[in-house]
């Protein structure tokens, strides 16, 4: 039984006088090559730094229900931009589904190859590597915001917990309660219930 292919192309719509034929061309004589049917081509024509594509969803809903056995894509920033961890994740989905992919250009990119334990690992450091880093920047951020004296998270709302009472004697619901005061039910409840 031949395995059955899809292929991911994406230009993204800033990259001016490219279209995804280069890619497509080259994926569809590879997987020839390989003796792999294609099934699905999914082509999307903008930025890589969302999972937010048209086409990109549909292929992972393609790969849900098993319609294909690899996905071929022309190289890994084709397939995401969107930083090593969310990448990490999307390849984790495929392989949760049981596909395997495989970058064209970069040949030891491959979940079918001996190096498939190896690339995983070294992607799961990276990912790590990049979550630490992010952390530590947002870190750093909310100590300089403390530092110039600006307030931090959701201003503090007042409640008036005598107000709620009698709103609540004059037989108004929790939901009326939160609409008439502004606060949220639940804090409405906590306020009274001290």
């Amino acid at each position: 039984m031949s395995t059955r292919t899809a292929i991911y192309a994406r230009v993204s719509t800033r990259e001016r006088g490219q279209d995804t034929q280069n890619q497509l061309h080259q994926l569809r004589e590879f997987a020839a090559r390989q003796g792999w049917v294609v099934v699905h081509e999914f082509v999307d024509h903008e930025s890589g730094s969302t999972e937010d594509r048209e086409q990109f969803q549909a292929m992972f809903q393609a790969a849900s229900r098993r319609e294909f056995d690899v996905l071929l894509f022309w190289s890994l920033d084709r397939f995401s931009r969107e930083g090593v961890f969310e990448t990490l994740t999307h390849l984790n989905r495929l392989t949760g589904f049981g596909v395997h992919y495989r970058s064209f250009t970069e040949q030891w990119f491959d979940s079918c190859g001996i190096f498939r334990d190896a690339l995983i690992s070294i992607m799961a450091t990276l990912a790590k590597q990049e979550r630490v880093r992010i952390s530590k920047r947002t870190k750093a951020g909310l100590e300089r915001a403390r530092r110039e004296g600006r307030t931090l998270g959701r201003p503090r709302v007042e409640v008036n917990a005598a107000e709620i009472r009698e709103l609540r004697a004059r037989g108004l619901s929790w939901s009326a309660v939160s609409a008439q005061t502004g606060v949220g039910r639940a804090k409405c409840q906590r306020a009274v219930a001290v």
